[in-house]
């Protein structure tokens, strides 16, 4: 059976979905200190509420809770129910460790400790 609700009432059903598939939620992005709740993730871009996402554009960051996920460069693709569609241009994972520019060895040491010297025996 099909059933035809009123727009106001599909727009007040749709709405609340939305707000509570925000609040379930961790995954959100952060551009210039404003944070927006993702609402559908994939691994070519994602999707939030259009009215959030209206000046999101350029480098942002992507988190997890407090983890820091990824940075990226996205452009807005589509707007459709209610939700604005980015894709990544660019996507950086985060790691834990700091860039370096050369190769460590799999067998190097954490850390260097000096030998005592014979004046501070």
């Amino acid at each position: 059976m099909d059933m035809q609700l009123p727009q106001y009432v599909q727009a007040g059903l749709d709405a609340a979905r939305r707000k509570a598939e925000a609040r379930s939620k961790r995954l959100r992005v952060e551009v210039g200190g404003r944070s927006v709740p993702i609402l559908r993730a994939w691994p070519g871009g994602f999707a939030v509420a259009a009215e959030d996402g209206a000046t999101l554009r350029g480098l942002v960051d992507l988190f997890d809770g407090s983890r820091h996920l990824s940075r990226g460069l996205i452009v807005a693709a589509a707007d459709e129910d209610g939700e604005r569609i980015f894709d990544y241009k660019r996507m950086t994972e985060a790691t834990g460790d700091q860039p370096a520019d050369f190769v460590r060895a799999a067998d190097a040491p954490a850390a260097l400790l000096n030998a005592p010297r014979s004046d501070d025996i």
